[in-house]
């Protein structure tokens, strides 16, 4: 299996400069190749190909631009491979036309291939053309080196991602049944319901801090452009986000980890988080649940320990149905958070009860459950 790991660098001030260039070196290859495939199409109705603009860089980029000779060869030529691989989903996907980078995008980053070293011991990692860089290497890990990125946040902090391959094949699905499996209702007033009735409190991290952050962005509105007070007063407002941020990603991990752990099987629904981020009354707080990297969080952990995550149609009614009789109701609203259903009056809360149903549709598709079979 391929794992990523991400540690946190220490570099010097030199090393800043040189991280600092190489980053502006991929970023200005990616826009020139960028601009040379939209040019030959726009003239010659032709299509340069990854290893034509390979040889322009190599032929041509690099002597007119002596300056990217002081930058890893294999990072200029990763952003190559970047851009194709942009322009194949934006074929595959038919949206998203690969946009020119800008020096004012939140992360800026580049590839580092191969030729570099960790050393747990002297917590250091060893870049082709920059040399020896602190690290803070909390986690060992085993396994073939691949690829490594390194990157720079808004606040000015390097960090690099290293994709390692440990050697182990991905685990076979353990069996799983009714009795090993969990419904789950994700919401806003409560983060997650479960289909046992447990339910996972929202911790709101961006409405909690969101007085702060209005100060500090108060504050950043009242400098001047260009002056060295402002550029402090956005990093203050930065580093506010990257808390909210970094709480927010804490928190889904140790909630999908549990959740992993617990349970053979999860069973979720297939959200429309893009459609529903367009009601502009729900949106903030949309964003600030993350259902979708929830969902992503579950969905890789469930291969890492042979566990499966079933998912029911987005359409299906899991709210309108009584979990017990099967009753629809069609008069449930987002208001009603509590009803009771008038064929086997049986009292439900609204979001256990979407759970059971999202429990029981999953196991039904599955052929583990028979029709009218209780959640």
């Amino acid at each position: 299996m391929i794992k990523a790991y991400k540690y946190c660098l220490s570099p010097t001030t030199n090393q800043k400069e040189q991280f600092m260039q190489h980053i502006g070196a991929c970023r200005f290859t990616y826009n020139w190749a960028l601009e040379q495939k939209i040019k030959s199409y726009e003239k010659n109705k032709t299509n340069l190909s990854r290893f034509d603009l390979q040889y322009m860089v190599v032929h041509n980029l690099k002597k007119e631009n002596v300056w990217l000779t002081e930058v890893n060869s294999q990072s200029l030529l990763n952003s190559l491979i970047n851009l194709e691989s942009a322009f194949t989903k934006f074929f595959r996907e038919k949206k998203g036309f690969p946009k020119f980078k800008s020096r004012k995008n939140r992360v800026q980053s580049f590839h580092v291939p191969q030729y570099y070293t960790v050393n747990f011991e002297n917590n250091t990692i060893k870049f082709p053309k920059i040399g020896l860089v602190k690290a803070k290497l909390h986690r060992k890990f085993e396994g073939t080196l691949k690829t490594a990125t390194v990157s720079m946040n808004n606040v000015g902090q390097f960090y690099i991602s290293i994709s390692v391959d440990d050697g182990k094949e991905i685990p076979t699905k353990q069996p799983f049944d009714e009795s090993t499996t969990v419904g789950i209702d994700v919401g806003i007033k409560h983060f997650a319901t479960l289909s046992d009735g447990t339910k996972v409190e929202n911790p709101r991290y961006l409405q909690n801090s969101s007085q702060k952050l209005s100060v500090l962005q108060r504050r950043l509105s009242r400098k001047q452009k260009g002056s060295s007070n402002r550029n402090k007063a956005r990093i203050a407002v930065a580093k506010q986000h990257l808390k909210i941020s970094n709480q927010r990603n804490d928190f889904l991990h140790k909630t999908t980890s549990k959740l992993i752990r617990e349970n053979q099987a999860i069973a979720v629904e297939t959200l429309n988080v893009e459609g529903m981020l367009k009601n502009y009354n729900l949106a903030k707080s949309i964003s600030d649940v993350s259902w979708s990297e929830f969902f992503r969080q579950l969905e890789y952990k469930a291969e890492w320990y042979g566990k499966t995550v079933l998912r029911i149609g987005r359409f299906e009614p899991s709210t309108k149905i009584c979990s017990v009789c099967g009753y629809y109701n069609r008069e449930i609203t987002l208001s009603v958070r509590e009803w009771k259903c008038p064929e086997c009056n049986t009292v439900h809360d609204r979001d256990i009860n979407a759970a059971n149903n999202i429990k029981t549709f999953a196991l039904q598709k599955q052929n583990l459950l028979t029709v009218g079979t209780t959640g």
